[in-house]
């Protein structure tokens, strides 16, 4: 048998296609600069970022508060002012209100101590305009001290009686110290000298041995 002849490429006529231009070959891209290929990345990162402020601004709250920051700020401004100047008026007020208490306190002060010598110098010469320190005064000593009676007489003369005298009991005597007088005109001397010697007990007494009687007891 005979041998068939195999296909090859020298067996078929030469066309347009077995000279290709010269160059690349295919569908292909050329090479791209580096701007271009990271402007897709950084548009997605800011889209990404704008994104994520957003949803953080709408969940916290934060967002109300950016875009009301400044009326927030004049309102505390203003407020803070406001609570400034109340408090200078306060202060001053109180300060004033201080300063007049202490003036008519101090005025009260003055006229109380200008009148207090005046009302104690008058009410000592009543007393004593009242009580005759000339009027004879007996002074008896019913306790078991010797010279007491002495002793309280002198009392009575360093307070300016003139007619003081001490003397013994006799008689019956009262069971706690006191000052007979025996007339009404004896009545204020009686109670200087009850006063002057410490006695509570002043009374009216008939039939004495002197128009005041001073008994001393235990």
């Amino acid at each position: 048998m005979a041998r068939k002849d195999r296909n090859t490429d020298e067996s078929y006529a030469q066309d347009v296609f077995d000279n290709p231009p010269q160059g690349p070959i295919g569908v292909h891209r050329g090479n791209r600069s580096i701007a271009s290929r990271l402007v897709p990345f950084l548009i997605v990162v800011v889209v990404a970022a704008a994104a994520g402020i957003g949803t953080w601004a709408a969940m916290s709250g934060e967002g109300s508060k950016l875009f009301s920051g400044g009326n927030s700020a004049s309102s505390s401004t203003s407020a803070s002012a406001s609570s400034s100047a109340s408090a200078s008026s306060s202060a001053s007020s109180s300060a004033s209100a201080s300063d007049t208490s202490s003036a008519s306190a101090s005025a009260s002060d003055s006229a109380s101590a200008s009148q207090s010598p005046s009302q104690s110098a008058t009410q000592q010469a009543s007393s004593s305009a009242s009580a005759n320190l000339s009027t004879q005064v007996r002074v008896v000593n019913g306790t078991r001290k010797n010279g007491y009676a002495a002793k309280q007489a002198a009392v009575l003369s360093g307070a300016g009686y003139t007619n003081v005298v001490a003397a013994n009991p006799s008689g019956n005597l009262p069971s706690a110290s006191v000052v007979w007088y025996q007339n009404e005109s004896d009545l204020a001397t009686a109670q200087d000298v009850a006063a002057k010697l410490g006695i509570s007990n002043v009374s009216q007494v008939t039939n004495l041995s002197a128009p005041v009687v001073v008994v001393l007891m235990n």
